[in-house]
């Protein structure tokens, strides 16, 4: 045992004689990969499906990275994801038009091994979690009044509702991958430039949805507002629901609305960064 505890001791010694910290500030951006559909495009000639990934977008990432030795490091980061715009349902008929896209707002982190195959190139990977924000949808709708309708609210044929509303997707907390491989120029003893392609590997389940803003407007034929806030956040119409949760599993006598069968939705990309890092000094053998 006591042979044992000194060469535990010796190696930590030896590990902590040489420990290099390293803190790098980086942006980038990524497209998505592993890509399914989120929605479809409808035209009175056509329908497509929509394909996509929320981890598109722009990346900011700030970590912080200690070398055992020569080689072997660990690396702990932090970033935030402005996600691109990614087509959830889009229609353009004579009555109806629909312009309905959601975009990321995510904080994550990563925990990865780092390992430098030269002075300049490097690898890492490990594990990626998500531990904040949201999927945000953002949605315009336009829908033409039937002659029924237009007689009931007491306006001219031709008008039509303008609905704007916002609604913020939550998910669990999943568990991915992130890898990788990267190129460092050294600018003096201390800063250096890096340039790297990076891969996230992460898919988020659904857990609930909540409408942030809502309004909707009636309007006359020539784009007037006869009524400004038909309908509101505070007053909702029917069908409509302001929380919604969503479940892995539903009955098929459900009557509850405010519940719906949860999917998952993805967040894998492809990116490349560039960024900044700062070497502290090496710690000096006693």
């Amino acid at each position: 045992m006591k042979h044992l505890i000194a060469v535990c001791a010796a190696v930590l010694v030896s590990t902590i004689s040489y420990g290099q910290w390293q803190v790098s500030a980086s942006s980038g951006y990524a497209i998505g990969s592993a890509t399914m559909k989120l929605g479809e495009r409808i035209n009175t000639s056509t329908m497509e499906n929509s394909y996509g990934s929320y981890g598109e977008g722009t990346n900011f990432q700030l970590r912080g990275t200690y070398f055992f030795d020569d080689s072997f490091g660990f690396d702990l980061g932090v970033g935030y994801l402005h996600g691109t715009d990614q087509d959830v349902s889009i229609v353009d008929l004579p009555s109806t038009e629909v312009n309905a896209v959601a975009r990321a707002r995510a904080f994550g982190a990563s925990a990865s091994v780092v390992y430098k195959f030269t002075n300049n190139i490097y690898g890492r990977f490990g594990a990626l979690i998500k531990l904040g924000g949201k999927t945000e949808g953002v949605i315009y709708q336009k829908s033409v009044f039937s002659e029924a309708e237009a007689e009931a609210l007491g306006v001219p044929n031709g008008s039509y509702s303008e609905t704007n509303y916002k609604e913020d997707f939550h998910g669990h907390f999943p568990l991915g991958f992130v890898g990788a491989l990267g190129y460092r120029h050294n600018l003096d003893a201390n800063f250096s430039l890096f340039a790297e392609v990076e891969y996230y590997g992460i898919s988020l389940k659904r857990k609930d949805s909540e409408i942030s803003e809502f309004n909707t407007d009636i309007k006359l034929p020539d784009d007037t507002v006869a009524v400004s806030g038909f309908y509101s956040i505070d007053n909702l119409p029917e069908g409509i629901n302001k929380k919604t949760t969503y479940v892995d599993e539903l009955s098929n006598t459900n009557t509850d609305t405010t519940k719906e069968l949860s999917q998952k939705v993805p967040y894998s990309s492809f990116g490349l960064n560039i960024g900044i890092t700062y070497k502290f000094a090496k710690a000096n053998k006693e």
